[in-house]
């Protein structure tokens, strides 16, 4: 197994492969769709965005952002085609393309958010002060859509209301998410001068919410405990830092994570995926746990296909990738996993290290 240290620098043919999958997926209006023929959403595709910038693809990474500050809405949010829209062929396994809208109305919260992590991460590899001025308004604008849905108790629901979504319900991952997001829309507005304490204020809010109230969270929809994401996403957010970032970790651990192979992505499942085992590098980084973090990453690179691109997950009890699928997002989260653990590149230590404006927000 491949284990990269702090330090250590990423041998330039290492991603190659999952380079070559995230070009050839990104369209020529730069949007970059989960898979061949997939669908897209704003937070997948930004995650794309990000790997491409690690990788020293910038121009490709900016007509990513270009094409969302071409698609977003008067609101602030964009449309989202969600993954639970997306059918599945049984026989194939794998997703099968979808364009006939199914999910489009919804806009999603953290999907929304999300372009502040993005925006942020681009401008710390970067320093293009003049490129981050001119994605402020659009950062501005999703980031009050988003603070529009926070409730009074501090937590954000997951989507704007719509016909078809339940009236009241917030999701621990999106809103740790969203946590997160707000931390690098605050970076961004002091970077450029303008007001943050509203943003940093709301972002304690929803903080304190998920330590403290998670009756708030889940409520109208099906529990999502089964998911790892629930689980670890609060520590890779700095929801959780220190001694109980640590704890939480140890929590779940021997539930979800199948030694040598990755973590899981439901419990109930023998399926490892490799975009969560990247996110819980990252989150293991937070936690201060270096030793696990650099485990985790090494046991990913065996779910490569000969071409270098890295599957979407492992089915370990039947010994198939599993669905057969080469997500742009799957391989972008592996090399931001790659650089939180090497250090390569200066936004690395934004998904490594315990965000400071926590302390300063509360």
């Amino acid at each position: 197994m491949t284990y990269l240290t702090y330090g250590d620098a990423i041998p330039d043919d290492f991603f190659n492969g999952a380079r070559a999958r995230i070009l050839e997926l990104q369209r020529d209006n730069g949007a970059i769709p989960w898979y061949d023929g997939g669908v897209i959403d704003p937070w997948n595709h930004t995650e794309a965005a990000m790997g491409l910038a690690v990788l020293g693809e910038i121009e490709h990474a900016r007509r990513a952002f270009r094409y969302l500050t071409d698609t977003q809405l008067k609101d602030g949010s964009w449309w989202g085609k969600l993954g639970s829209a997306v059918p599945f062929d049984d026989e194939e396994h794998r997703y099968t393309g979808n364009d006939d809208g199914a999910g489009h109305s919804i806009r999603d919260t953290n999907f929304a958010a999300y372009i502040a992590t993005g925006a942020w991460h681009h401008f710390l590899i970067t320093r293009d002060r003049k490129w981050l001025a001119d994605i402020w308004p659009h950062v501005e604008a999703a980031i009050q859509f988003v603070l529009s849905l926070q409730t009074p108790h501090g937590d954000i629901r997951w989507s704007a209301p719509d016909p078809h979504t339940p009236e009241d319900d917030a999701l621990v991952s999106g809103c740790a998410s969203i946590y997160k997001s707000l931390e690098c829309a605050v970076h961004i507005a002091q970077e450029l001068g303008h007001p943050s304490r509203e943003w940093a204020l709301a972002r304690a809010r929803l903080g304190a919410a998920l330590r403290d109230t998670p009756h708030r969270f889940d409520r109208t929809w099906e529990p999502k405990d089964r998911f790892s994401m629930d689980w670890y996403y609060p520590v890779l957010a700095g929801v959780f830092t220190g001694e109980a970032a640590r704890k939480r970790i140890d929590w779940k651990w021997d539930l979800f994570v199948a030694e040598g192979m990755g973590c899981r992505c439901v419990l109930d499942q023998p399926w490892v995926t490799i975009a969560e085992s990247a996110e819980l590098t990252m989150a293991l980084l937070v936690a201060g746990d270096r030793k696990r973090a650099e485990a985790m990453l090494s046991w990913q690179h065996q779910w490569r296909d000969t071409d270098g691109a890295y599957w979407m997950g492992y089915q370990f009890e039947n010994g198939v990738a599993w669905p057969v699928e080469k997500p742009a997002w799957t391989a972008a989260a592996v090399i931001l996993a790659t650089d939180a653990v090497t250090g390569a590149t200066p936004a690395s230590r934004l998904f490594a290290e315990h965000p400071l404006i926590a302390e300063a927000a509360e």
